[in-house]
């Protein structure tokens, strides 16, 4: 004969997984926002620098200050499409750790509704018994008399 575990254990086990999983979709969630937000910085820092080379275009400057502003931009593209590239991978790890979560869900409420089902069938069971118990001593008394 296997080994049979308890009902609750295994439901126990599952909702610690389920918990995990959950973690997990938490942390790309808050990486994702985190990636947007520094995107969200870096284009308002593009704004000031195109805004300051634009100055610097109208008036009377040194060449390297104007060569400074479009480095400083080419840095700034190249590092937001970093990020662009960063949030599309970190999309693609939230689609997966979804369904990875909802799969732990589901087998969570499987267990937890065949425990009620269990629970409900014992309970059922169990006031049949008490039932049949107090009919026997009523008719045990009965014969008594």
């Amino acid at each position: 004969m296997a080994f049979q575990f308890t009902l609750h254990a295994v439901l126990r086990a599952r909702v610690i997984v389920e918990e995990r999983e959950e973690r997990l979709l938490q942390k790309v969630l808050v990486e994702i926002a985190q990636c947007n937000r520094e995107i969200e910085i870096l284009d308002s820092e593009m704004v000031r620098v195109n805004e300051s080379r634009t100055g610097a275009v109208m008036q009377q400057s040194l060449g390297r200050t104007l060569h400074g502003h479009y480095g400083e931009m080419q840095e700034l593209m190249r590092v937001r499409k970093l990020l662009v590239g960063q949030v599309e991978k970190l999309e693609e790890l939230k689609a997966m750790q979804l369904g990875v979560y909802n799969a732990a869900r589901q087998n969570r409420e499987l267990l937890t509704e065949m425990k009620a089902t269990k629970r409900e069938a014992y309970d059922t069971d169990l006031s049949r018994r008490e039932q049949s118990t107090l009919d026997d001593n009523f008719i045990a008394r009965r014969s008594l008399s």
